[in-house]
């Protein structure tokens, strides 16, 4: 869902431009309603150009995305050295010295948020930079003053997964509570979630972040829904299970930034909650590093989407860590998708595309993404961790989940598939989705 003309351009000359090396299905895309613009032909002829995109451009896709976000909120927004979208003028800081924040003071840096992650027996300091000083040129100043600190960019971390705008049409099919729920408690790093849908009736979730109340968001409740959700005729990868959902967005432009996710971390630690899902992409940050291998050694497991920029894209994180265990998504006939970022660090391959999630605009919608295949692989685990035990305990329980997956492509554990497909059978089927054809 892009809201410019300009990006929607940058897409057909993306899935157009070069020879294509395959014929790929990309997420379907929505165009906006603009004002004398026909876009239900539009819509079909955009996706039918980019069903032609050539899989070695799809890293690109994501930049158009990074480059508009960066347009659009250039007063809070840059790009690093990399093009990689982080808060301006911030660089943020884990566990800092007295005396390493008084050199800091002393050179002229404003001393902004202190969040104590009290799951996590840490604290993040948030530094604003000296007026006329770059962001860049801030961050090595730090690291100069205070080789032994761990200093980083407030990184922003993006959605891994498409979520196609729907007409909000009447459906027949209805969720309700006959699912038989089950014992478990998982953790949701996303976006706000659309507590009112019926797939969480009878669903305890706990909210976590945004002050002033929930910002519900198509990505959260979607990924949400394929965690906890129940009924009838739809039911997540642990249906009725407790739900702790951190909204790291909260409809801020600087939404998905590294220290709302460390907090949403520590709270999940706080609340002992034994797997955590996190189908958010973005660039290496040592923070963020950091605090991952706190939160797993502890006995947490962390289930992260691999990404969307393509086969021959770099590793994208948190799922590049190797505390983190990195989800892949397959189609209906157990393919990867085309967009899946690859790598040694693939741990698991589940459904990710042809299939229905909760939605806001209308009930259900067909949703395409490892951001959709991360979940189904968090709950199973969760169905088997029971409750934070300690770094064996969580191994044990990934060792089981591997034991049971399907071998799919090369012989044993490779780099598309991980150790093969799991929650195949939990597949919310695709007609349930009104914006299904």
């Amino acid at each position: 869902m892009f809201p410019t003309k300009s990006i929607l351009l940058a897409f057909l000359l993306l899935a157009t431009g070069g020879v294509a090396r395959a014929q790929v299905t990309l997420p379907q895309v929505q165009v906006p309603n603009l004002p004398g613009l026909p876009t239900e032909p539009l819509n079909r002829t955009v996706n039918d150009v980019l069903d032609q995109a050539d899989p070695q451009r799809l890293r690109e896709l994501r930049q158009v995305r990074i480059r508009h976000l960066l347009r659009t909120n250039r007063t809070v927004l840059e790009a690093d050295p990399r093009g990689a979208p982080i808060v301006r003028s911030e660089v943020v800081a884990l566990s800092p010295t007295p005396a390493a924040l008084d050199r800091a003071r002393a050179a002229g840096f404003g001393i902004g948020r202190t969040r104590t992650l009290e799951g996590l027996d840490v604290s993040i300091v948030v530094l604003q930079a000296p007026q006329g000083m770059s962001t860049r040129r801030a961050l090595e100043r730090l690291r100069r003053e205070d080789p032994e600190g761990t200093y980083d960019y407030n990184h922003v971390y993006l959605e891994s997964g498409v979520v196609p705008a729907a007409a909000a049409e009447e459906t027949s099919v209805v969720a309700s509570n006959g699912s038989p729920a089950v014992t478990a408690r998982v953790g949701l790093i996303d976006g706000g979630v659309q507590r009112s849908h019926p797939v969480f009736n009878g669903v305890n979730v706990h909210e976590h972040g945004c002050t002033g109340g929930a910002v519900p968001s198509a990505h959260g409740t979607a990924v949400a829904s394929l965690l906890v959700g129940q009924g009838d005729v739809f039911h997540g990868a642990a249906p009725g299970a407790e739900l702790f959902a951190a909204d790291v967005y909260c409809g801020l432009a600087t939404g998905g930034a590294l220290d709302s996710v460390a907090e949403a971390f520590a709270w999940m630690s706080r609340e002992k909650v034994p797997v955590i899902n996190i189908s958010l992409v973005g660039p290496a940050n040592v923070l963020l590093e950091r605090i991952v291998r706190v939160v797993t050694a502890r006995g947490h497991i962390v289930v992260a989407a691999v990404g969307n920029d393509g086969p021959s894209a770099p590793p994208l994180f948190p799922a590049a860590y190797p505390e983190v265990v990195a989800v892949t998504g397959v189609d209906a006939k157990q393919r990867v998708l085309v967009e899946a970022c690859r790598g040694k660090h693939v741990d698991f391959s589940a459904p990710g595309a042809n299939m229905s999630a909760a939605g806001i605009e209308a009930p259900f919608g067909v949703v395409r993404g490892t951001s959709f295949a991360a979940p189904l692989v968090a709950g199973l685990l969760a169905r088997q961790l029971l409750a934070v035990g300690g770094k064996e305990q969580a191994e044990a329980a990934i060792a089981d989940l591997a034991a049971r997956a399907t071998d799919l492509g090369a012989r044993g554990v490779d780099k598309i598939y991980g150790n093969g497909l799991v929650g195949n059978d939990l597949r919310p089927p695709e007609q349930l989705s009104s914006a299904a054809h």
